[in-house]
């Protein structure tokens, strides 16, 4: 009878949470559009999107109007979104699959990884011929994953075990030891493709179009399928690897999946618009605090909550010293930096209290 309550409360606390994922997404996405040097009505926002989408003409105002909207604002609240929600599903799947509240693409290297891949063809100005467009994410992409397996390869060698501490020191190590790479390529670089560099380094979705959105989605899709069709996995794994692998999972396949899957999240996602630190690990931490631990509600919840965080705090970054822009990523780690002091904090306390 009791368990039988606890799953009622719980099946509608989760049914709650997620009509309330939806309306902040939508409102977050209509505000983003809203709010600009012009000032458009929603009604008439609403009217832009649904004929761009549908192909029907049902804005009768101005053409330049319509290109603010359409072209402008809204391209860019829809990058904002996909890259919140690439990096907090990737952060939840990290955080489930290590056992690390810790562990986002930001903290355990991957971002630096993906942004050193970025910048050297930035420098370079390659593309690949059979990749074109794609050379960008791809290579990002590659030495994110990279970057993983040198982090969990330092940690084994360090500890003879992926210990919470040893891979969150691992990743600081490493994207420090990235950070010098990455300021020696732009010591290197001409004075007048400085800033182009410097300005993606920071953490941008200013100046981006349709055309980054769509170089965004091929990944999105392929990392958001990996990882949500593998929550069982991540459910099972949190019990400890010798329990997922007493139930008869291939532990190391399919680790080696949910991981590939995170990389590509975070490879695509850095590709487009530069590192954009601790949105994986806040958002994560605080849908656990809301759902609980399983990762069937976890991760679509990060993913939708990610991305409407995102969008308002590209909002942010572009109004509060309007007319100038702050780049996304330093509100982000304004924001994130004293939760991930606190986290630190509350997880050294409870190893000491464990002790």
């Amino acid at each position: 009878m009791e368990n039988s309550f606890i799953r009622t409360f719980s099946n509608n606390r989760n049914k709650l949470l997620g009509l309330f994922s939806l309306i902040f997404v939508f409102v977050s996405l209509i505000v983003g559009v809203f709010v600009g040097a012009v000032s458009v009505t929603v009604p008439d926002i609403i009217k832009i999107i649904v004929g761009k989408v549908t192909g029907l003409s049902l804005f009768q105002g101005e053409a330049s109007t319509e290109m603010i909207i359409w072209e402008i604002r809204f391209s860019r609240v829809m990058l904002a979104f996909f890259v919140g929600a690439a990096l907090s599903l990737a952060g939840a799947a990290f955080q489930g699959l290590l056992q690390n509240p810790l562990a986002d693409p930001y903290t355990i290297g991957v971002s630096s990884g993906a942004s050193l891949g970025a910048v050297i063809i930035i420098f370079l100005g390659l593309q690949i011929p059979f990749l074109g467009d794609f050379t960008l994410p791809v290579v990002a992409i590659t030495t994110g994953m990279f970057t993983l397996l040198i982090v969990l390869s330092l940690t084994q060698f360090a500890s003879g075990r992926l210990t919470n501490e040893t891979i969150i020191l691992a990743g600081i190590i490493l994207s420090s030891f990235i950070s010098a790479f990455v300021s020696l390529i732009i010591a290197l670089t001409p004075k007048e493709d400085i800033s182009q560099i410097l300005y993606w380094i920071m953490g941008s979705v200013s100046m981006r179009g349709w055309g980054h959105v769509k170089l965004m989605i091929p990944f999105f899709v392929l990392g958001t399928l990996i990882i949500l069709l593998h929550y069982r996995e991540l459910n099972t794994m949190a019990l400890g690897e010798q329990s997922a692998r007493f139930s008869g999972m291939d532990v190391k396949k399919k680790k080696a999946l949910i991981l590939v899957g995170a990389a590509i999240l975070t490879g695509g996602a850095v590709a487009v618009s530069g590192p954009i630190g601790f949105v994986g690990l806040v958002i994560p931490h605080l849908v656990r605090l809301l759902t609980g631990a399983n990762h069937r509600v976890v991760l679509p919840f990060s993913m939708l909550i990610g991305g409407g965080y995102l969008v308002l705090a590209d909002l942010l970054a572009r109004t509060i010293i309007s007319p100038k822009e702050l780049p996304i990523g330093v509100v982000t780690a304004l924001i994130g930096s004293p939760i991930f002091a606190a986290l630190l904090i509350k997880n050294r306390l409870k190893k000491r209290g464990e002790l």
